[in-house]
């Protein structure tokens, strides 16, 4: 077996699977089209005549109510943060903190109010930023850049402020850098990525703030503070930090509104809410449940609030900061004017009057957006673009009937104000139906490209499976099976590219690729058939099967149709939205019942009793074997693994009984200093514990013998690194105020200790990779040495692969052969860890993976960690001891049943390391062990969000390799 021709199959595999999804991705992760066009105060959108003259300057569209305006975003800022309830004596940590608040809402009813503010899913940073600055719904494919910003080419809020000539002043969160390039008149950025920073953002914004607003030097000033939302990423809503973080909000926003003039309009907004264990990012109702506070100095609200607030999406406020500044509405929104803002100080009916004026523009602005997107998109449905125009066109109509009727003074105020009322209702109807339309047609997926992309990774795993079949039989079988699809596949992407070339269309390179990969698994499907009838036609007319009986031949064609029906069952389960949601009971249920089954059919075959004689007679227990009670005892504790890993799950929105498990939160979120204290030691106790069981078991079987600087590394290496992770565990999980004047120091052992694992396990691996062998070899009549013979690299022949260990053993005697012949008595090698050349350095490698892993998790995941690695180790022992009672002679075979229960128990621990396949449940602080600071590139932080995420997925990818 030569090594190229496997490595250029791997590659066309991966690509395969790469086509695949990205095909599905296509389909199923939707964009919508951006529009280049923008606003402007020539639009015809103005007002009638008799309107526009009373337009004061600088006012385009309507009359500004505000000269100035203070936006001050405090992200995750959750409704129940911000509504006070002066009933509750005990409140939680995050209750009762924002009093200012409710002092100006009770006191000044007609000059505050606080709203639910309503975020669209997704509820990442960046998607919330474009939804409230363009009045439009970010789509889910967005996601992919909250932490690779790119500029915001739409029409938005703050480019038609600069437009109009309005200074825009910004201070916080540096995701607005990416976002507003060249659009501030002044700026303060500050990193915001790092999730365990609560203070460098919020104070360096109260650094800037007061004395920027007393300069006057601005017209609109935006204040972006992550204190809350990181603290909820780090300790948890229900945690002391959050108390004090949001009383840090209250005072802020106490001497805010001291330093506020009498035309300026002051907004205090949540961009998105945060689960009970401070995620954010899905759709759950904790999640979209922000806050949204106005206030002013002068009257804004013509009545007093509602009982109950009221609740608002946040696209209403592009259109209502827009006209209540005097500047046009941006071209894509699709929000709804929050009409109240406009009563002014007159009566019923001129409040009314004005209220339809707002909502007349704001319809004929939606109105212009919406033809406009259907000239240059297909999916807004034409039924439903044809009924929002009939709507629109009657209310506009009636809308000029009305004006003209109140020009002429033909109407009495009670009929007046009925009519008026009932136009509102028909203007407010348009617009949230326009926004209903948009909300279903831009969440619509692609069925065709997802149907293609799953086909193509189902015939990729089919192809796998064939692949692995026909090579154990075959030597040559990467040659002849890897020309043929290489050539089919380049001759339909050369087609494909030639097509669009003379139809001078764009090139879809995703499409071109997906049909390239599809046209090279035909190809080997082909040839892999024709090879197929030609060695059946040379061996003879019948085929092999027909010459054994019909129990043997059932047997067999089930070989291939158990494996590959848990393949397609697993494949096909993903299209059911039940079995995803509770895929991490699942998991477990079908590992347990694979391994029960593998024990049910070595009794079936009769491989766990004791050969019976002629007159030999089954005596109860005594006709077992020693080996089955051994095997019982391994499949007890596998099942009780599997029942300990569901004390490590995650809870999903679509389970609302579920409670999230305790460990999952760090050691830093637990106030009872004693359960820290003894939850702490036990970590650290199972690090050492890990650590001592793999120094014994190399020891035991002589892999720590010789002095080479792989051993020595294992005897040294790994207690310092746990020593590292120990104390970064300490120094993460004290409180933010219980080292004092240490605070400088601690910030530097946040880095230092990470760092010092990271070179430690990097060192580990290098040593492995140069000198993966720990034998050690000596002859009975000298002193020990290391083994003299080099690493000769993956055998190559399947001769030299079955007889590896061997092989080894005798080139060690070929090269020690002239010391063995110079005295006159012979002499012997003794080789130390011979048996274990291979395991060995795949334990060492796995023990340096787990320590990385495990410093990109919380302390207490640690606990899931040991049961990962006990549950391998009853996996393998499990496997072998099976083997060994069916009398399988192949010692380097792999069974597909070993293959299916490794690929559950993955899944299984995936879920059991506290994951789960939404975005809240994504572990986005894994980017920041061991960097204080943003990353310059993105690329270092998705690899340890990546790594934290599959972690269970690459130990047992580990673990396969040894198995």
């Amino acid at each position: 077996m030569q090594r190229w021709p496997v490595l250029l199959f791997l590659a066309w595999v991966c690509l395969l699977f790469f086509a695949g999804i990205g095909l599905f991705m296509s389909g199923f992760l939707l964009t919508r089209i951006e529009l280049a066009s923008s606003s402007s105060c020539s639009d015809p959108l103005l007002p009638p005549p008799w309107q526009r003259q009373s337009l004061p300057p600088g006012s385009c569209w309507a009359p500004r109510r505000f000269s100035k305006a203070v936006l001050v975003i405090i992200d995750a800022l959750r409704f129940e943060f911000a509504r006070f309830n002066p009933a509750k004596a005990s409140p939680l940590p995050y209750e009762n903190k924002l009093s200012f608040l409710h002092h100006l809402a009770t006191s000044q009813p007609r000059h505050a109010r606080l709203y639910r503010f309503r975020a669209d899913p997704p509820t990442a940073t960046m998607q919330r930023i474009k939804g409230l600055t363009t009045g439009s719904l970010p789509t889910f494919i967005d996601v992919g850049s909250n932490f690779a910003t790119y500029a915001i080419q739409e029409d938005n809020l703050l480019a038609q402020l600069v437009q109009n000539g309005r200074r825009v002043v910004f201070m916080g969160d540096d995701t607005w850098e990416g976002l507003f390039p060249e659009k501030f008149f002044r700026s303060y950025f500050f990193p915001s990525f790092n999730v365990k920073d609560l203070h460098t953002v919020d104070d360096g914004i109260l650094q800037h703030l007061y004395p920027t607003v007393d300069s006057g030097e601005w017209d609109m000033l935006i204040a972006h503070f992550l204190g809350v939302d990181h603290c909820g990423h780090k300790h948890g809503p229900d945690h002391p930090e959050m108390a004090k973080k949001l009383t840090q909000m209250n005072e802020m926003l106490r001497s805010l509104v001291d330093h506020l003039g009498n035309d300026t309009l002051l907004l205090v907004a949540g961009d998105h809410g945060m689960t009970e264990t401070g995620d954010h990012g899905g759709e759950s109702e904790k999640e979209v449940n922000a806050a949204l506070f106005v206030y002013s100095r002068t009257p804004l609200f013509g009545t007093g609030p509602p009982e109950e607030p009221e609740a608002i999406p946040q696209v209403n406020l592009v259109p209502t900061v827009a006209l209540l500044l005097g500047v046009p509405i941006p071209y894509s929104n699709i929000g709804e004017v929050m009409a109240e803002l406009f009563s002014g100080d007159g009566d019923t009916v001129s409040a009314a009057l004005q209220q339809l004026s707002v909502y007349h523009i704001n319809a004929k602005q939606v109105d212009r957006f919406l033809q406009s997107y259907s000239l240059v998109a297909q999916d807004l449905p034409a039924e439903q673009l044809q009924r929002l125009q009939e709507l629109f066109s009657g209310a506009v109509e009636e809308h000029a009937q009305l004006l003209d009727q109140v020009q002429g003074a033909t109407l009495v105020p009670p009929e007046l104000q009925s009519r008026l009322g009932s136009l509102i209702s028909r203007f407010q109807l348009y617009l949230r139906e326009a926004r209903a339309v948009c909300t279903q047609s831009w969440a619509r997926f692609n069925s065709l490209r997802m149907v293609g992309g799953c086909t193509l990774i189902a015939a990729s795993c089919l192809l796998c499976y064939m692949a692995a079949e026909l090579a154990a039989s075959s030597d040559s079988f990467y040659h002849s099976c890897l020309l043929y699809p290489l050539l089919w596949g380049l001759v339909v992407a050369v087609v494909l590219g030639l097509a669009h070339v003379l139809t001078q269309e764009g090139l879809d390179l995703l499409l071109v690729s997906s049909c390239a990969a599809a046209a090279s698994q035909l190809g080997f499907f082909w040839h892999w058939w024709g090879q197929h009838r030609k060695r059946a036609f040379l061996v003879g007319s019948q085929p092999p099967l027909a010459n054994i009986g019909i129990r043997q031949r059932l047997r067999a064609w089930l070989g291939l149709a158990f494996p590959m029906g848990i393949l397609l069952f697993r494949c096909g389960a993903m299209f059911s939205d039940s079995f995803v949601v509770f895929e991490a009971r699942v998991a477990p249920f079908l590992l347990a019942s694979l391994v029960m089954l593998l024990v049910g059919k070595l009794h079936w075959d009769g491989r766990l009793t004791v050969p019976e004689g002629p007159k030999q007679q089954v005596l109860g227990f005594s006709s077992y074997r020693r080996e089955m009670w051994y095997l019982l005892c391994l499949v007890a504790m596998l099942l009780v693994c599997v029942r300990l890993s569901g004390f490590f799950h995650q809870c999903r929105e679509e389970i609302p009984q579920c409670r999230p498990s305790l460990f999952l939160s760090p050691l830093a979120s637990l106030r009872n200093t004693r359960a820290k204290n003894l939850f702490y030691l036990l970590c650290v106790a199972l690090l050492a514990g890990l650590v001592y069981a793999v120094r014994s078991w190399l020891r035991h079987y002589g892999n720590l013998n010789s002095s080479d600087p792989l051993v020595l590394f294992v005897r040294w290496g790994f207690p310092l690194v746990v020593l590292c992770i120990a104390c970064y565990w300490a120094v993460v999980s004290s409180a933010d105020d219980s080292l004092g004047k240490l605070q400088e120091l601690v910030q530097v052992a946040v880095v230092a200790f990470p760092w010092a694992v990271y070179g430690l396990a990097s060192m580990g691996l290098l040593l492995l990779l140069c000198n993966p062998m720990t034998v050690f070899a000596k002859d009975t009549r000298e002193l020990a040495g290391s083994i003299v013979t080099p690493y000769l690299g993956v055998p190559s022949s399947e001769v030299d692969f079955l007889h590896v260990i061997p092989q080894i053993y005798k080139r060690m005697q070929e090269s020690q052969k002239s010391r063995l012949e110079r005295g006159s008595c012979k002499a012997t090698i003794a080789a130390y860890g011979l048996g274990s050349v291979y395991s060995a350095a795949l334990v060492i490698a796995l023990t340096l993976l787990a320590f990385l892993l495990m410093l990109l998790h919380s302390e207490r995941l640690s606990l899931a960690f040991l049961l990962l690695f006990l549950e391998a180790f009853v996996l393998l022992h499990i496997h072998t001891h099976a083997r060994g009672l069916a009398g399988d002679a192949e010692p380097f075979s792999v069974p597909w049943y070993a293959v299916i229960s490794w690929l559950l128990a993955a899944s299984q621990f995936f879920y059991s390391t506290g994951h789960q396949p939404i975005f809240p449940a994504i572990h986005w602080n894994a980017a920041f062990v061991g960097f204080h600071l943003d990353h310059s590139t993105n690329l270092l932080p998705a690899v340890l969000v990546g790594a934290n995420t599959f972690a269970s997925h690459i130990l047992f990818a580990g673990h396969d390799g040894r198995a």
